[in-house]
């Protein structure tokens, strides 16, 4: 739209040429989901399938951007409708809402992702006060007429013109307490008609107008109505959530009517080719007779299970069964759909890739694979990092002592305990507050979301596997048991009751199984996950649930490292971190912290060096520590036995190995009120106040420390070398690499590298034992990225520690920042995650690239590794595979999602080969 920057954006897109806003089912495609949304593409992939899809039209996510940026519709938009409309209403052989035979559609949001529940729905779009007769007559059915234009009237007073749901609720409650029954289906005709004339006057009094009665009316509304739920702060919510960028803006569709509420040869349903919860195949989903789509979704009746489709209609059934074979055939993968059944004639109304659990996930990607439907690189895309370590979590201990108060559908498994709350405002505050939160609510609602989001878990009494809580908790990871039916939940008073009368106070504990369903009073104990078990070598493939999901889990890590061209290291600190991380697959160590091994019982010595006045005292702490430094380095390279090992130098400020200040002054003003010695606290107090600094994560640390502290350096590296020495003379295989900290300019570098060759050297010549030891360095800050090739000059390798680069880079002090405003800038969308979470690709992940580039000009066998949390983030992983590092290293419980990525990171580029 650039060649038109003059005019508003609405008429800059109706001048562009060939700019079509509107397609017909039978004009588009699957791989069309930028342009006509998810549902838009799938229900034109459907329709040129020769599926039975009502016949519709769907505008394009273009035309919602237009609006969103200018508030107006494109000028084309309005004539591209009506054209569209008149060839849908000459297929029908009806028109928009005519008072005999109404043609009615409905309106639907579609986004390119799945946002389920976020975005509007208005059914039964063309009913008034005249055509519902109509619709009457067509139907014989007056029930039905009047149920239709009941739900259209509380649709689009809820999602168009902005009344509160509950008053609607209220008044459908008080119809069914006045006619003594406890369903809507029980209702009948003449008390629907009531309704309706009860909904147009909460409509009037709350929407100061009338219901409109122009069919068109409704649905331009309705249209606009679609766009800007866009933009509801659910929406965006949920958007950050699950990071779905805020530009794409969203389609709407406009599908002629299809009716499941024309009695009891009618019906709706959810249906799912695999179950999304444990990816097992067999017959799975929802179904409701009498009923539309909104109910089984809404989970506000209890639905039966797809299966029993088969005696209610099985005509129906059989052919709902071919046609999800064709769709997961078609889509090579697990298919969620919606369909109505109209007296007999079953429709399709969506099918969508659906969401699964992780467990699904895994387990689903390796059958597509022994069907042949998929190879193993498509495999890897079908399953996340994230999801691998959903699966590490712990889940509960069938060995305890429990006390079952229910048991409910296991929509979204998982092991949750937490204080039950009962609306989403107060699952919220506690969550801030530390609580950890079960959200109990009959059914939930899009409202619910950030509550949804705060909570451990999820536990409603209405509802199945299709409803609301169980796809939103499916898709957010959340443990998540729905339509617990034996417990009464009232959200009113705070409370539920279970069966025996026992009450649930708000506040009380409970605890809820996501893969059995099972609710529990109190707090049940947990177990390790059988995946964590897999990897710890401590359980094998079988016969059981939990053996299949281990299988499926083997075989997609020996898929990702096959294809994998990133090494994964671990971030240990002792032997029994880097045997760990071994048995989870690490292949060496990217960052060993020597100031871990400080600590303890070792502290004294480091007071002493501290403390030292003379340069003999400091030689004597020196002394006393290298043999500690060199054990230390002996059982790290016996663990990590013909495998790397990055040893950082001492990089912490020394005051941190010193008494807490003020604890400090407390017990010297003590000692000398009571006149007792206290001469060496006070000169801990002195050499306290002497290290201190304003911002010492920005001072005296680091390299600056081994070019200060004379000594202190060369005593790490002479242990590191004596320890390399001693297991090569045990015929062990020791690779040692010594990188030096905070680097900010190569002549830094180059002076504590003359330093350590010297100690290298002299090591060399007393054991007799050929050392080849690498000397490296952290690129931290943005000096050092910017110069990195001059750094490279005297450096083997960098180890890109993007912790301290992103605080840097931002300004940020990540023990500062993260609890003051984060939370702020993340609901604000400045960020879209932490910085210090996924790597910022802009400014961070740009000094990155920079330095890459530079250091192997330089240095064309540069070796590039990251150290930082990153290297064990999902999405961070593919950038360190894009811009060419060596290796990624993490923590030891990481090191499975980071084999994981990296093998899908190659996957998705090509050439690349396994190191």
């Amino acid at each position: 739209m650039s060649e038109n920057k003059d005019l508003p954006v609405a008429e800059q897109a109706a001048t562009v040429e060939g700019v079509k806003f509107v397609y017909d089912f039978t004009e588009g495609n699957k791989d069309l989901k930028d342009l006509l949304g998810g549902k838009g593409a799938n229900l034109a992939e459907m329709t040129n399938l020769g599926l039975p899809v009502p016949p519709g039209f769907t505008i394009t996510t273009e035309a919602c951007k237009v609006y969103l940026e200018s508030g107006e519709e494109p000028a084309a938009l309005r004539d591209e409708v009506s054209a569209h409309l008149d060839a849908l209403e000459q297929r029908m052989g009806k028109k928009l809402g005519q008072a005999d035979d109404p043609l009615l559609v409905s309106v639907r949001s579609g986004a390119k992702f799945s946002m389920p529940g976020m975005m509007d729905t208005v059914l039964n779009i063309g009913l008034g006060d005249k055509s519902v007769q109509g619709l009457a007559r067509q139907a014989g059915d007056d029930r039905f007429a009047w149920d239709s234009y009941r739900r259209l009237i509380q649709m689009f007073g809820k999602t168009v013109l902005g009344v509160d749901g509950e008053l609607f609720e209220d008044a459908l409650e008080a119809a069914k307490t006045a006619k003594k029954v406890t369903v809507d289906t029980e209702l009948e005709a003449a008390d629907l008609k009531k309704l309706v004339t009860r909904f147009k006057k909460i409509v009037k009094t709350e929407a100061g107008r009338d219901f409109p009665q122009d069919p068109r009316e409704q649905m331009d509304l309705a249209i606009q109505a679609v766009f800007d739920s866009w933009n509801t702060d659910r929406a965006k919510l949920y958007r950050r959530q699950e990071r779905i960028p805020g530009d794409l803006g969203t389609a709407v569709n406009v599908c002629s009517m299809v009716f499941g509420n024309l009695g009891p040869d009618s019906g709706t349903g959810v249906a799912f080719t695999r179950d999304p919860a444990s990816g097992h195949q067999g017959v799975y989903g929802d179904y409701l007779q009498n009923a539309q789509g909104e109910d089984v979704v809404a989970g506000i009746r209890n639905t039966v299970p797809l299966a029993e489709l088969e005696s209610i209609d099985k005509k129906s059934y059989d052919q709902l069964m071919q046609i999800m074979e064709t769709l997961e055939n078609h889509y090579k993968d697990l298919c969620d759909i919606e369909f109505t059944i109209e007296r007999g004639q079953l429709w399709m109304l969506q099918t969508r890739v659906g969401k699964r659990t992780a467990g699904a996930a895994f387990r689903i990607a390796t059958q597509l694979v022994d069907q042949g439907l998929i190879d193993e690189a498509e495999a890897l895309q079908r399953v996340t990092g994230a999801q691998l370590a959903q699966l590490m979590f712990p889940r509960f201990d069938e060995e305890a002592k429990v006390q079952q108060v229910g048991r409910g559908i296991a929509a979204s498994p998982g092991a949750a305990v937490g204080k039950a709350v009962f609306d989403s405002y107060t699952a919220v505050k506690w969550s801030r507050s530390g609580e950890k939160v079960i959200l109990v609510r009959r059914e939930t609602n899009p409202d619910d979301l950030d509550g949804m989001i705060a909570a451990e878990g999820i536990l409603t009494s209405r509802g199945g596997k299709t409803s609301h809580a169980a796809v939103v908790a499916r898709g957010m990871g959340k443990t998540c048991v729905c339509g617990a039916e034996e417990l009464e939940v009232d959200t009113k008073r705070r409370r539920m009751t279970v069966p025996g009368g026992h009450v649930v106070e708000e506040g009380d504990l409970i605890s809820i199984d996501g893969s059995s369903g099972k609710v529990y009073l109190g707090e049940v104990p947990v177990v390790p996950s059988p995946v964590v078990e897999y990897f710890e070598g401590r359980m094998h493939a079988g016969a059981n649930d939990a053996d299949e999901l281990v299988e499926a889990v083997h075989r997609i890590m020996a898929f990702a490292d096959r294809k994998r061209r990133l090494w994964v290291r671990a971030n240990a600190d002792n032997a029994e971190d880097a045997m760990r991380a071994r048995r989870f697959g690490a292949q060496g160590i990217g960052l060993c912290r020597t100031e871990h091994m400080f600590l303890g019982d070792r502290r004294e010595l480091v007071e002493r060096l501290i403390l030292a006045d003379t340069e003999d005292e400091r030689e004597e702490s020196l002394k006393a520590l290298l043999p500690l430094q060199k054990q230390d380095f002996v059982e790290l390279f016996s663990a990590m036995d013909g495998l790397p090992v990055t040893v950082r130098l001492l990089d912490p400020p020394l005051h941190e190995f010193l008494p807490d200040i003020t604890e400090l002054s407390v017990r010297v003003a003590l000692a000398e009120s009571r006149q007792e010695p206290h001469e060496n606290e006070l000169r801990l107090l002195q050499a306290v106040h002497r290290l201190h600094e304003q911002n010492p994560m920005l001072g005296l640390r680091g390299v600056r420390l081994g070019l200060v502290i004379p000594g202190l350096f060369t005593m790490q590296v002479r242990a590191i070398a004596e320890a390399a020495a001693e297991r090569r003379a045990a015929k062990g295989d020791p690779r040692a690499e010594i990188m030096i900290p905070l680097v900010g300019t190569v002549q830094e570098l180059e002076i504590v590298r003359e330093e350590a060759d010297q100690v290298i050297a002299e090591v060399e010549a007393a054991t007799g034992v050929q050392l080849k030891l690498s000397i490296g360095t952290m690129i931290e800050l943005p000096r050092a990225a910017l110069t990195a090739g001059q750094i490279a000059e005297a450096a083997q390798f960098f180890s890109f520690g993007t912790n301290d680069l992103t605080q840097t880079v931002w300004g940020f002090s990540r023990d500062d920042v993260e609890a003051s405003f984060f939370t702020a800038y993340l609901e604000k969308g400045i960020f879209g995650v932490s910085p210090f979470e996924t790597i910022d690709r802009d400014g961070v992940g740009s000094l990155v690239k920079l330095a890459v580039e530079a250091g192997r000009a330089t240095r064309p066998d540069l070796k590039l590794g990251v150290c930082g949390e990153h290297g064990g983030d999902p999405e961070s992983v593919h950038f360190f595979h894009e811009v060419g590092l060596d290796y990624v290293s993490c923590s030891p419980f990481r090191i499975p999602v980071a084999r994981l990525e990296a093998g899908r990171a190659a996957s998705q580029s090509t050439g690349s080969d396994h190191r």
